[in-house]
């Protein structure tokens, strides 16, 4: 099984040590350069008012334009917070400008401080109802970023015979990559995934825990009547890259503080430090059944960080 590396590209990070216009010169030139060492992908993040950043559907229609090979993913969008509709003509626009390499990275999202509780209210959605709400913009998106002429009637949107152009390149749509996380310990998330996704993302679990997301999507697709292999198995790491732990440690803390108001998930980040020891985990997850593996660095250096893991990482693990 051939490992597909992506970088997640600093949309937040652009914005949150000033108050000035961003340039998305930064993120371009990311790109280009992910691009240009052979990378399979880059990725962007997603919030509205919890953790401003770039919008990223727009961030990645001028990304097609600077390249062109690299899949364009989002990792995660929280698709409840946004009409299906309008996402789905969103969605198949951009993959029409990218010419096919458009896929969605999606999950439930979080409720868990003030700000992203108001983060939902401010778009009239209700917290406690953004996992039902999330199928039916998944079930729906899909339809319509296939071509479908789409009839739904649900607890929180209700259609007859929509359609929506452009229609997506790809011929199954805009693919979604669903949200798992072993840790929550939901099953429903699992089914979902085999239900409504073509492959699944994990962003928090230690390889051991993946494993098992890799096994119970798996099995859940081949209980629904599809190939177990179809689903494209994603792995979302974080990493701080410098050759002092101490140094890298110290500065992914701050980093994640700033980024999402605290360090929520311990060790469950990194590993930050050696390069070799980041090489070796991404093995780790890939020997797990990780196809793709997106990296983030927690770092306010975002491109000495990139060209680090395309020199002293990437060769490693060819």
């Amino acid at each position: 099984m051939t490992l597909k590396l992506g970088i997640l590209l600093p949309t937040r990070g652009l914005v949150m040590d000033s108050d000035e216009p961003p340039s998305i010169e930064p993120l371009i030139s990311m790109a280009e350069s992910v691009e240009q060492a052979g990378l399979d992908s880059v990725w962007v993040g997603d919030s509205l008012t919890a953790k401003p950043r770039l919008e990223p559907l727009a961030t990645l229609a001028a990304l097609a334009m600077r390249t062109q090979r690299v899949r364009l993913g989002t990792a995660v969008m929280l698709a409840a917070l946004r009409n299906p509709v309008q996402l789905a003509q969103m969605s198949a626009t951009v993959d029409t400008i990218s010419g096919g390499r458009l896929i969605l990275g999606a999950g439930v999202g979080g409720a868990f401080n003030p700000a992203q509780q108001q983060e939902w209210l401010n778009v009239g959605v209700k917290p406690s109802q953004r996992a039902r709400r999330f199928e039916e913009v998944l079930e729906i998106t899909n339809g319509l970023t296939s071509g479908e002429e789409v009839t739904f009637e649900g607890r929180h949107f209700n259609y007859d015979c929509v359609t929506v152009q452009p229609r997506a390149v790809q011929s199954n749509g805009v693919p979604f990559l669903v949200a798992c996380h072993w840790r929550a310990g939901r099953e429903r998330q699992f089914q979902r995934a085999a239900k409504l996704g073509a492959g699944f993302m994990s962003i928090s679990d230690y390889p051991d825990e993946y494993a098992r997301v890799v096994d119970r999507v798996r099995g859940y697709t081949a209980e629904y009547g599809g190939d177990p292999e179809s689903p494209e198995a994603t792995y979302y790491m974080t990493v701080n890259l410098r050759e002092d732990e101490a140094a890298a440690a110290e500065e992914a803390d701050t980093f994640l503080h700033q980024y999402y108001g605290s360090n929520i998930w311990g060790d469950r980040w990194g590993p930050f430090g050696n390069p070799q020891r980041v090489a070796e985990r991404i093995s780790q997850y890939h020997e797990a059944g990780a196809q793709t593996i997106i990296v983030r660095f927690a770092s306010f250096d975002q491109e000495r960080q990139l060209d680090t893991f395309l020199n002293d990482i990437v060769p490693s693990l060819a």
